[in-house]
């Protein structure tokens, strides 16, 4: 990995080379991350959709929960979408008993909100500090935000239809998450935003 700032991809499962592709395209030197040693290198990390039950099973079998949680706790930006949303959340509502996350964004996150895989859509969603036409969402299995802590912001809300309302983008200082998958649209917007965050960094 060479040039910009380097953002590693949480490479134990799901849409990794779609976000390597969409960090590369907006700036950032990124590349997979599956070992402590890869962690370390990076100043700043994503984590992709997929199946979050899954996601936080293979954390713990390749010894990369309690390291990421540190780098989180410590103040390393994050950026997670879908499945990445509910391992970045405090509470997940609807999970496994032993699923365990990265505890980093002081929100309630409700785990498949949006329905089973029948019930993915795509949808406008205005995004704060993102200028431009609202983003073309595609949400997933998704899940949304039933609460939040003092510290965090809503960037986003479904705009129409039925879930009209819901959550579904928030930061709390370093910490990004969206319920739906922009490393499936081909707009950049939420990347750049991200690789932003990271070059602010001190």
């Amino acid at each position: 990995m060479t040039g910009g700032p380097r953002i590693g991809v949480l490479a134990l499962q799901g849409d990794v080379r779609e976000h390597v592709r969409a960090l590369t395209e907006a700036g950032a030197t990124a590349g997979p991350v599956r070992r402590q040693h890869e962690l370390d290198a990076v100043d700043a990390l994503v984590v992709p959709g997929g199946e979050s039950t899954t996601m936080s099973k293979l954390a713990v079998e390749f010894d990369l929960l309690d390291p990421v949680r540190k780098r989180v706790a410590d103040g390393m930006p994050v950026y997670g979408s879908c499945a990445g949303m509910i391992m970045l959340a405090t509470t997940v509502l609807d999970g496994r008993p032993d699923q365990r996350g990265f505890d980093g964004i002081e929100m309630t996150v409700r785990r498949n909100a949006f329905g089973r895989q029948v019930d993915s859509f795509e949808g406008p969603v205005e995004i704060a500090g993102i200028d431009g036409d609202p983003f073309h969402a595609v949400f997933i299995r998704a899940p949304w935000v039933e609460s939040v802590g003092a510290g965090v912001e809503v960037l986003g809300r479904v705009a129409d239809g039925s879930p009209q309302g819901r959550i579904v983008a928030v930061r709390q200082g370093p910490l990004l998450a969206t319920s739906f998958h922009p490393e499936l649209t081909g707009d950049l917007r939420v990347h750049r935003f991200f690789v932003d965050l990271v070059r602010a960094r001190p």
